[in-house]
């Protein structure tokens, strides 16, 4: 259901049920989860990918088929799954990059906009469907509200209306939109470009702007003061320094 393969500087994580449109199943997210946990233990993964299989949807969201309704059980499971797999997301210390090779519906929508960076083909299609069929992307709210701008994320849950990847960039969903031939060199650029980086200042810079996203002015600003103070203790902060008043490419120790 879930695949994971480690590729050095990456590991990359993929739905992999592209007959049944790469649903969320409960066991799935718990997979999904499980491998965002292993690739942030990983020392020799730098950046996370996550994506579907095939090349028509990157996730339809969740498994209806699954006993989702029927069972209240299986509800309650799959809402603390899906939680605990966006905060996995945000607390890996990892790039996260969801290279979205189709549709983005439902909690699959919620999945790519947890990443930090969204890399999509030109026709994929973004939306929150769960109003057509009687339900409403509760715990995908937490994630839209932080990404989009609100009224817009409510538009798109009561109406169930699906949205371009070229619309879904202007409202800050997608970093970048790309022909079907380019995704993959477009994803293996965007990788490269995080691995080139310090992982200890791209874990405490990533942290921190996670952490004050839901503070006051003065509380966030005091946050940032002292996670300035982490990155400047840093010895790859240090070696930057030195290597740009030496005009060489520095040499990360990832400390």
């Amino acid at each position: 259901m879930v695949r994971y393969e480690v590729d050095p500087p990456r590991a990359t994580i993929t739905i992999d049920d592209p007959d049944r449109a790469n649903p969320l199943s409960s066991e799935g997210i718990e997979q999904l989860a499980r491998a965002v946990q292993r690739a942030a233990g990983d020392p020799q993964v730098r950046v996370i990918v996550i994506t579907g299989a095939g090349d028509r949807v990157f996730s339809a969201g969740g498994d209806l088929a699954g006993g989702f309704v029927d069972s209240p059980t299986s509800v309650d499971e799959s809402r603390a799954a899906l939680g605990d797999l966006f905060r996995a997301l945000r607390q890996c210390g990892k790039p996260t990059v969801a290279r979205v090779n189709g549709h983005a519906l439902a909690g699959g929508f919620g999945l790519a906009a947890a990443c930090d960076i969204v890399v999509a083909v030109e026709d994929a299609l973004f939306g929150t469907p769960e109003i057509n069929v009687g339900l409403w992307p509760m715990i995908i709210t937490a994630i839209l509200q932080r990404v989009m701008p609100r009224k817009a994320v409510l538009e798109l849950m009561m109406t169930g209306r699906r949205i371009t990847a070229e619309e879904a960039m202007r409202l800050g969903v997608v970093s970048r939109i790309v022909t079907r031939s380019e995704l993959d060199p477009a994803v293996d650029e965007v990788v490269e470009s995080l691995a080139s980086k310090s992982a200890a200042v791209m874990r405490i810079g990533r942290t921190a702007f996670y952490d004050v996203e839901d503070l006051d002015l003065d509380s966030a600003l005091q946050a940032l003061m002292t996670g300035l103070a982490e990155v400047t203790r840093t010895e790859d902060a240090r070696e930057g320094v030195r290597a740009f008043l030496e005009k060489r490419d520095p040499e990360w120790k990832g400390r």
